[in-house]
């Protein structure tokens, strides 16, 4: 009897009409994204392979997978920046090409026998260097094609891609390799970087530019860590990736060791939890959207700690194979719950001017956590056991948890990324150049006596936006001859600064800004004053007289 009803093809098509996939531009899309992560994935199972022929050092093996996530930890900043400031459709563009063609030059090499180690170690670092700064601007690319009600979706569907990848891409590497040999197989894994290369090049959409003067690379990138850093909502998702991974990093340090020492089962053991992983990962990334409407994401997280948790202590409690599987399975449930989760709230917590870079951020804060957590429960697995080791992770896992409950994952909302009407252009005779200052930007209220408190706390809340949106420096002063008067001051390191922190006021920013303006003196306007920084080198002769000043 057929399995295909008129009520499951109903369900199909009601799941479809009500997914972003309906568009014909996400979708195309999102079948590049599938071919990346396989073409990705396929040649970083390979490249392990053909480590493990060319030499017996478990070290030099190890190093493979080092090279392939390094480059995250080394440029993914720099990667967030780039996309933010050039056409993100460029990036992907020119780190597809650039991944096909290292690939191809890795499978050209193994055929014609020349790949050595070395040799080996130095492409995968490049092919992980392609993947680094293509990832940024193909997850903060996911907005520019859906709405904001679909982003959650949207997200999940691309976490979908990659670990649908993890999954199929080693075990279609491994046919492949059986069939072809390694040096084929890695040619055919190049294939798969065209399929985005062909959806990029049909892709004309794009977000408006801001106006002003465009960043460099590396103040980009230090914007964008301090918008990070002075944004509560972006501090508490990152808090929250960072510490989930730091701990669930244990199962994937130690999978292999489950399979061979838990288990007793070696390869088919490791294969088997991999298996259950990726199936539990395609569960939750097709589960997130829903858990998503009907629930917090803060609570989604929480269900999402909890979860990993179980899935640890049953790995821990049983050397049944199918027990361990279902384990593994609750674990890939888990895992992209809460990071798919975190990435939807990154994306719709930041502004389009830095959306990349907050999208780096949150890789880096995984890569890194990766790194710190698999050494420290590596360790700890040699010294007091496996079953110790995952036991304190699920542990710290949930006690870390419990100690920062006040850190809740919240999205964004449509104000906090929606930019404010931009001010009317500054009227300056002599306007300063780009890289002049640095600003003082002076803002003189008058304020009763009275109502200072209330004022005081409804600048406590403008600080953050003024700083994350450029300001280096803030502070509020009270005259001491003329009592109802109040100054705001904060500094920004050049006039280029200057305009681009205009531009980047949101709708959510002016609305806190307004909440402290209300406590003005009735009929007595704000004065706004702009300085610019001098110095005796900077200042000529004549513009040093008095009368010039």
């Amino acid at each position: 009897m057929s399995m295909v009803t008129p009520r499951s093809v109903a369900w199909l098509r009601n799941a479809f009409d009500a997914s972003p996939l309906r568009k014909s531009t996400f979708r195309l899309f999102y079948f590049g994204s599938v071919g990346t992560a396989l073409g990705y994935t396929m040649q970083a199972t390979v490249a392990s392979w053909l480590m493990a022929t060319l030499t017996p050092s478990a070290f030099m093996v190890a190093l493979v997978q080092t090279a392939s996530t390094l480059p995250t930890l080394l440029f993914g900043l720099i990667a967030g920046s780039l996309a933010d400031l050039v056409e993100r459709r460029k990036v992907i563009l020119v780190t597809q090409f650039a991944m096909l063609g290292t690939v191809v030059l890795l499978g050209a090499s193994v055929l014609a026998g020349l790949i050595g180690p070395v040799v080996l170690l130095v492409l995968t670092f490049l092919i992980g260097c392609g993947f680094t700064f293509y990832l940024p601007a193909q997850q903060a690319s996911v907005n520019e094609l859906v709405s904001r009600e679909e982003l959650p979706e949207g997200v999940a569907l691309t976490a979908v891609a990659f670990n649908s990848a993890r999954a199929a891409g080693p075990a279609l590497a491994g046919a492949l390799a059986a069939w072809w040999g390694l040096g084929s197989t890695l040619l055919a894994a190049a294939l798969f970087f065209s399929l985005m290369i062909i959806v990029v090049k049909r892709w004309k959409h794009r977000e408006p530019e801001l106006p002003g003067v465009p960043e460099r690379l590396l103040t980009g990138a230090r914007s964008g860590v301090r918008f990070a850093w002075h944004s509560s909502a972006m501090r508490a998702l990152i808090a929250r990736s960072l510490s989930f991974v730091i701990f669930a990093s244990a199962f994937w340090a130690l999978l292999p060791v489950i399979a061979r020492d838990l288990l007793a089962l070696g390869a088919q053991g490791f294969g088997l939890l991999s298996a259950g992983f990726g199936g539990g990962a395609i569960f939750g990334a097709w589960s997130v959207p829903r858990q998503l409407k009907r629930m917090s994401l803060n609570t989604v997280v929480l269900v999402g700690n909890v979860s990993w948790a179980v899935s640890i202590a049953l790995l821990v409690a049983t050397n049944v194979v199918v027990v361990a599987v279902a384990g593994a399975f609750i674990a890939g449930v888990a895992w992209v719950c809460v990071l798919a989760s975190i990435s939807a709230g990154v994306q719709s917590s930041a502004p389009a001017w830095v959306r990349a870079r907050a999208v780096a951020m949150n890789l880096v804060a995984t890569q890194a956590s990766m790194a710190v957590g698999s050494a420290l429960w590596g360790l700890l697995a040699t010294q007091a056991g496996i079953r110790v080791s995952l036991i304190a992770s699920a542990v710290g896992l949930l006690v870390t948890y419990a100690l920062t409950r006040r850190l809740r994952a919240e999205f964004g909302t449509e104000a906090d990324v929606m930019p404010h009407v931009l001010a009317p252009d500054l009227v300056i005779a002599n306007e300063p150049q780009p890289d002049d200052g640095p600003v003082l930007i002076q803002i003189e209220y008058r304020v009763d006596r009275q109502h200072w408190m209330a004022f005081f706390r409804a600048l406590e809340f403008v600080a953050p936006t003024r700083r994350r949106n450029g300001a280096t420096s803030w502070r509020v002063f009270r005259d001491l001859e003329d009592h109802d008067r109040i100054v705001e001051r904060y500094v920004v390191a050049s006039w280029a600064d200057y305009l681009r922190h205009r531009a980047r006021m949101t709708m959510a920013d002016s609305e806190l800004q307004e909440s402290a303006r209300r406590f003005q003196r009735e009929g007595v306007p704000i004065r706004v004053s702009r300085l610019l920084g001098l110095d005796a080198a900077a200042v000529s002769g004549d513009a040093a007289q008095p009368s010039a000043l």
